[in-house]
């Protein structure tokens, strides 16, 4: 009689194979690192299940009954597509996920969103980064990175897709020069000497701080705090709203600058299959006309 209302346990099924592989309960006792009376209880209540004998004892070790000959290759072959079975929804659940790094100003809300509206079940999880932590993308602690240029990467190590562009402000505070005009040029920042970005380089890099003898600075509010004192300027992308929560600061446009560019970044040949539709994703939210 078998145990009602159960079903086949593949631990009993796995204690099988191992033993009938061993032909010996102490040896495969020792190779499930389990105590050998129990690895004998377990099998008999295999054979309980089952309503007969699987193995027989002898003076040598085990043998196979003709039952337990018959039900070897039907156990393994159970264990195995079982294996088949975890290590494909493994393999799903690794293609359903993804971390994206964004740094700076930029929101991408409306990314995550539409992501999640196209993969619910997917582990979609975020991660901010400073300026000088863009090279998490590289080192794999993100799988794509939303930033603007430049970038600070190998171009043959990251495939790029442009999703929008932004013009530029001059940031200054109250009581400067500049701060009342209605505009100021390129060419009348061109003299100015800049205090780099950790991975400045171009001229125009989306986040520059002008000013003589201004040190490099990372934290941003550290960089507002800078230009509110009258010891610097700033430039800045016009969707960089932060500035404007300081009533110490003005934000004057600037023409003739070559706009911020914003740009998806993925490690290039990443097989993840989740890169594609968050490039899909990202331009029909993010692009702007």
């Amino acid at each position: 009689m078998n145990d009602l209302g159960r079903d086949l346990e593949l631990r009993l099924v796995r204690y099988f194979t191992v033993v009938a592989e061993h032909q010996h309960f102490g040896r495969a006792a020792a190779d499930l690192h389990v105590a050998q009376p129990a690895l004998s209880r377990q099998i008999q209540r295999l054979e309980k299940y089952l309503g007969t004998r699987l193995l027989d004892r002898t003076s040598q070790g085990t043998r196979l009954t003709p039952a337990g000959r018959t039900f070897l290759p039907r156990a393994q072959a159970l264990l195995q597509a079982a294996r088949e079975a975890e290590v494909a929804v493994r393999e799903l659940a690794r293609s359903e996920r993804i971390t994206i790094g964004y740094v700076e100003d930029l929101v991408i809300t409306t990314v995550v969103r539409e992501l999640r509206h196209r993969h619910p079940d997917a582990e979609i999880t975020t991660r901010h980064l400073s300026c000088r932590d863009v090279g998490a993308l590289p080192d794999r602690r993100v799988d794509a990175l939303i930033a603007r240029t430049p970038l600070p990467l190998a171009a043959d190590d990251v495939s790029t897709t442009p999703l929008y562009e932004e013009p530029r402000m001059l940031v200054v505070p109250r009581g400067h020069p500049l701060a009342g005009r209605a505009s100021v040029t390129a060419e009348e920042l061109a003299g100015q000497e800049a205090a780099p970005c950790a991975f400045e380089t171009a001229d125009w890099t989306s986040y520059r701080i002008l000013g003589a003898g201004v040190p490099q600075i990372e934290s941003y509010e550290d960089k507002l705090e800078l230009v509110a004192s009258g010891r610097a300027i700033a430039v800045l992308p016009v969707g960089d709203r932060r500035s404007s929560l300081r009533p110490d600061l003005v934000t004057v446009p600037i023409e003739g600058a070559p706009p911020s560019q914003v740009v998806l970044a993925g490690r290039r040949g990443d097989p993840n299959p989740m890169l594609k539709s968050l490039r899909l994703g990202a331009r029909a939210v993010l692009t702007k006309s």
